[in-house]
């Protein structure tokens, strides 16, 4: 079974390991674009609605407002069209000292249509340049044994 697969009953909204999150929705009208399948940015939309998804799950949705972009990179592999089933695999493989490296796909009916890293810094909101990551995110997301190679590749 794919846990990917959004036919199969692991393709669903919540957590899946301590440091993944699986999130399932449709590709909507607006998340395409004139030539019937999914704009680009919509790839974005869905990672980021899927790291929402996780930070709440462990209690880190205060974090919002403290984590700017710094980086990111999406190898398109196919198109996802209007009404088509999408399931974004978001997980974290490195958390530096000021910076958060996110590994995603966002699979449809054909497989993999889109993967890539989301990188995003930690940053207080009154301060000028990235800060170090406060100790509960550390707890939160940097202590989980079954991810340690990779977060070190």
């Amino acid at each position: 079974m794919n846990p990917l697969d959004p036919g199969t009953s692991a393709a669903r909204s919540g957590p899946v390991a301590p440091l993944e999150v699986l999130v399932t929705h449709r590709v909507e009208w607006h998340d395409t674009d004139a030539s019937g399948h999914q704009h680009h940015s919509s790839v974005l939309r869905w990672v980021e609605a899927a790291e929402a998804e996780l930070l709440r799950g462990h209690g880190l949705d205060w974090l919002f407002g403290r984590t700017p972009r710094v980086r990111h990179e999406v190898s398109y592999r196919a198109r996802l069209w209007f009404g088509e089933t999408v399931t974004t695999r978001l997980r974290v493989v490195r958390l530096g000292r000021t910076s958060l490296t996110y590994a995603f796909e966002v699979s449809g009916r054909e497989g993999v249509a889109a993967e890539g890293i989301l990188v995003v810094a930690h940053a207080e909101p009154d301060s000028p340049s990235a800060t170090p990551w406060p100790e509960q995110v550390r707890e939160a997301l940097g202590t989980d044994p079954t991810t340690t190679a990779e977060r070190t590749q």
